[in-house]
């Protein structure tokens, strides 16, 4: 087994996750997660919380996961969110034809139908699963569709990305922050994608969870308040340019930004905060990376974006975070569909007088020659330039259709206003993290198998193989493990006294008095606990109790009074193990 495999048999073994449906033979891109898989996911997702909302601000949403389709024509998704669909004719597997070809040319993702046609031909690209003949490929729209409502009801989509709803409460978060720059937004919730065929395990699913913050800032000022804290921080970039190369930079945030290879210090600031989140969960600094998009993949509203992608053992480099500079063209967007302006107003520190082009159209003769219509009129002609505005017939578009207006009802002119402030809309950074990919990945990460001495914990004298997942202490699903060394009642009360003291702690305890001491030292190293806690004879005499550490297998003999602080402290103050007891 390669590493994939071995990471996914310890994770459906020990209760991490497995394929959802199993009962009814299960269907490709769905997963679900267990005790354990669920408790580690949550405790990813709460330091995810404790990074952006309590320490960087932006407090926390929850929108629907069900949206309406207005949303997501202004978002762009209903026209443009799709992949290269190819069939094969004689099975009717269907296929990503990028991922057909990926092999074969550089950049397929970025080939047109047409092109990826042309080089499937050309090559004889066959079917992966029969051998068989290749159909033409064509867009395939990614988005669940459903209907709101009894009958046909309103159309509707399960959201591809939880940054929509952000996006659409602008207003209402504008004026909980007090529409003060920089604020933010986060959210963690499902997104859905139709995919083609997911065939990489947790790494590509049809349901999955995001993590991602909506951080709306100055367009004209892109500097970070606190951008010391990364600025000397060494980060592997992999830019536009070492990948023309095909090597990894390592230069500080601060050299980033300097040199422009980073756009700016906002944008670096976040990647400085990705990268620090990710090593704090477990994910290896020299298994990490942070990519930019080129030129032909950057979206066309992107200043900058960069991926910090993670090294695996099967699938080589994971997209697991994208960091971006959007502008201002979401809320662009959703103001032109949604007719409603998505600003902030800023004041001046003094008023300024400016001159401004003043469009007046004569709203008493537009009202009876477009009725309800006379005020979107209004606002695309207010819209116009001078040269658009001198013709005696003007024409303008209003909701897709075409009007003509009299020019001589639409008078214009400069004019010199004193103004207190204006209207601006904000740029948005997002940080846009996949949880379920940063799971897998530190999963794989911890996982380790190591030949040591059984002789002490499993009375076994030959050498054996341990598994150890190598959890970072905060992330552990299971933090401490109470073992009775037998199950005797006199040993099992203690035990549930010092577990109860524990939990009390806010640590998360599992209670294991089945088997043999050390092949239940094994199951815990197994899921990643980082101490044990063994309650033997010896504790009913002097009122200490063995803990051993799972990385170092050593153990030392603690007092049972305090011992709720003295794990707490090992756990989440880095207290050294070597201080926490008598050696044994």
């Amino acid at each position: 087994m390669d590493k994939y495999e071995q990471v996914i048999e310890l994770a459906k073994r020990r209760g991490f996750l497995w394929n959802s449906f199993e009962l009814y033979g299960g269907t490709a891109g769905f997963y679900d997660y267990g005790p354990l898989g669920s408790t580690l996911k949550r405790r990813i997702e709460q330091i995810w919380r404790e990074t952006y909302v309590v320490q960087e601000g932006f407090m926390e949403i929850e929108a629907p996961t069900i949206g309406i389709e207005e949303v997501f024509v202004a978002s762009g998704h209903v026209g443009g969110f799709s992949d290269p669909l190819c069939e094969c004719k004689n099975c009717g597997e269907a296929f990503r034809a990028d991922h057909l070809i990926d092999k074969i040319v550089d950049c397929a993702d970025a080939l047109h139908v047409k092109e990826l046609d042309k080089v499937i031909i050309e090559n004889n690209v066959r079917c992966p699963e029969c051998d068989g003949e290749l159909g033409e490929a064509y867009e395939f729209n990614l988005m669940f569709k459903t209907n709101i409502g009894p009958g046909t009801g309103r159309q509707g989509y399960m959201r591809p990305e939880t940054a929509q709803g952000m996006f659409v409460d602008f207003l209402r978060l504008a004026r909980f922050y007090r529409e003060k720059l920089p604020f933010g937004a986060t959210q963690i919730g499902k997104s859905y994608r139709n995919e083609i065929s997911p065939r990489q395990g947790v790494i590509r699913l049809r349901e999955f969870t995001q993590a991602e913050a909506e951080i709306f800032i100055d367009p004209n000022d892109k500097k970070h308040a606190n951008f010391s804290r990364f600025a000397d921080t060494v980060i592997n970039l992999y830019s536009e340019e070492a990948q023309h190369k095909g090597v990894i930079e390592k230069m500080t945030l601060g050299e980033a930004v300097e040199k422009g290879t980073i756009a700016h210090e906002f944008l670096a600031y976040q990647i400085g905060l990705t990268n620090h989140f990710l090593q704090r969960i477990g994910i290896s600094a020299d298994k990490l990376r942070f990519r930019q998009h080129q030129k032909d993949e950057m979206a066309h509203y992107a200043i900058d974006c960069w991926d910090a992608e993670i090294l695996t053992d099967r699938f080589d480099w994971v997209e697991v975070v994208g960091i971006a500079d959007r502008t201002d063209y979401d809320l662009k967007a959703h103001a032109a569909v949604s007719k409603t302006e998505l600003s902030i107003y800023r004041e001046y520190s003094e008023p300024k007088m400016v001159t401004q082009f003043v469009v007046k159209p004569n709203m008493g003769k537009l009202g009876p020659l477009f009725k309800g219509k006379a005020k979107a009129v209004a606002d695309a002609l207010k819209a116009l330039n001078q040269a658009e505005l001198e013709q005696e017939n003007i024409t303008i578009t209003v909701d897709g259709e075409e009007v003509t207006v009299p020019g001589d009802i639409v008078e214009f002119a400069e004019e010199t206003v004193k103004i207190s402030g204006e209207n601006v809309i904000p740029h948005v950074i997002e940080p846009s993290y996949g949880i379920d990919r940063i799971f897998y990945s530190t999963m794989e990460h911890a996982f380790e198998e190591e030949m040591v001495s059984g002789k002490e914990e499993t009375e076994n004298e030959e050498a054996e193989a341990r598994i150890v997942l190598r959890f970072k202490k905060e992330v552990s699903p299971v933090q401490v493990a109470i073992l009775p060394l037998l199950t005797r009642e006199e040993l099992i009360n203690p035990a549930r006294q010092i577990e109860a003291q524990l939990k009390q702690k806010g640590l998360l305890v599992s209670y294991d008095d089945s088997g043999t001491i050390g092949r239940r030292y094994r199951r815990n190293d197994e899921i990643g606990t980082p101490y044990s806690i063994t309650i033997d004879y010896d504790t009913l005499e002097d009122n200490t109790v063995t803990i051993r550490d799972r990385d170092s297998m050593k153990q030392v003999r603690a007092p049972i009074d305090g011992i709720a602080d003295l794990i707490y402290e090992m756990i989440y103050m880095n207290r050294d193990f070597e201080s926490a007891g008598k050696a044994l």
